[in-house]
């Protein structure tokens, strides 16, 4: 296979595939970087025609889909029948735009979502959101599995991109809170681990709370029986106060007490906080 974009994760996809004993060609922009790859055994690509041209899968692992067209705009000849996994990060909205336009040149698109860093390539407990036409997945199935365990999850090119990206929004922002409550912590003299098992403890305990709520929020019932949203307001008060009276930056906890304002002035105060749920719903 063609793997297409040599940063820190497609360097070690590339390395991941030459050893499960694939073939791989590579090629970047900045050629050096594949230095280590073709002492591995890999080939190096003297350009991106030259690099689509001797094999039908093709791994993208770019930026953006941006930069997928910058890329591949010079070389749509050499699309036509090769499958296009594409393991770059973006929107649905984009990644459905950009499997159109690798269909429209002859290609067929399958969109990846890798959900772990690079030390993650190769390890048979990390995984990969694929999406797209089930024959061409099936057909490179065991290849891609060099990489991570695949999770195909369907036709629809999107679904991958929006799977990665539901990971994203959760991951994002809980690494935020930690940041949060290292800010905290060092403005009282403690160090980033000094709190690193309370931190983990509490992060441990949020699956029995994930499990709890799904039921509840998928059956549309925010009944306050266990909890209530007038007690969470005053709880995101307090850390915003703590904040804010140790002078750390309070951006976060902020926006966090205004999301629970707004569901006390629609009317949830003696409802579940899980009722913030319809706050950040689509509405139409």
């Amino acid at each position: 296979m063609t793997v297409v974009g040599l940063g820190p994760m497609g360097r070690a996809m590339a390395r991941a595939f030459l050893d499960a004993g694939h073939g791989v060609t590579v090629w970047n922009r900045t050629a050096s970087r594949a230095d280590a790859l073709v002492a591995g055994g890999a080939v190096l690509a003297s350009s991106i025609e030259d690099a689509l041209r001797p094999n039908d899968l093709v791994i993208l692992s770019l930026t953006d889909y941006e930069a997928m067209y910058a890329v591949l705009e010079p070389a749509t000849s050499e699309l036509s029948g090769r499958v296009i996994v594409n393991l770059s990060s973006d929107t649905p909205e984009k990644t459905r735009a950009g499997a159109r336009w690798i269909t429209a040149h002859g290609g067929t698109h399958i969109t990846g979502g890798v959900t772990v860093p690079p030390s993650g390539i190769g390890s048979r407990d990390s995984y990969t959101f694929y999406s797209g036409p089930r024959e061409a997945f099936e057909r490179h199935r065991s290849t891609l599995e060099a990489l991570t365990t695949t999770d195909y999850r369907g036709e629809e090119p999107g679904i991958a991109a929006l799977m990665y990206q539901i990971g994203m929004v959760m991951f994002w922002t809980s690494m935020l809170g930690h940041w949060q409550a290292i800010a905290l912590a060092d403005a009282h003299g403690l160090s980033a681990q000094d709190i690193l098992p309370h931190a983990t403890a509490t992060m441990a305990s949020l699956p029995e709370f994930l499990a709890f709520y799904t039921k509840r929020i998928d059956a549309g019932d925010h009944d306050g029986d266990v909890d209530r949203l007038a007690m969470g307001m005053a709880s995101v008060e307090h850390v915003l106060h703590t904040n804010a009276d140790a002078g750390v930056d309070t951006t976060l906890p902020a926006a966090v007490a205004e999301l629970f304002r707004r569901g006390m002035n629609a009317g949830h105060g003696s409802d579940s906080f899980s009722s913030l749920v319809e706050q950040l719903k689509k509405h139409v």
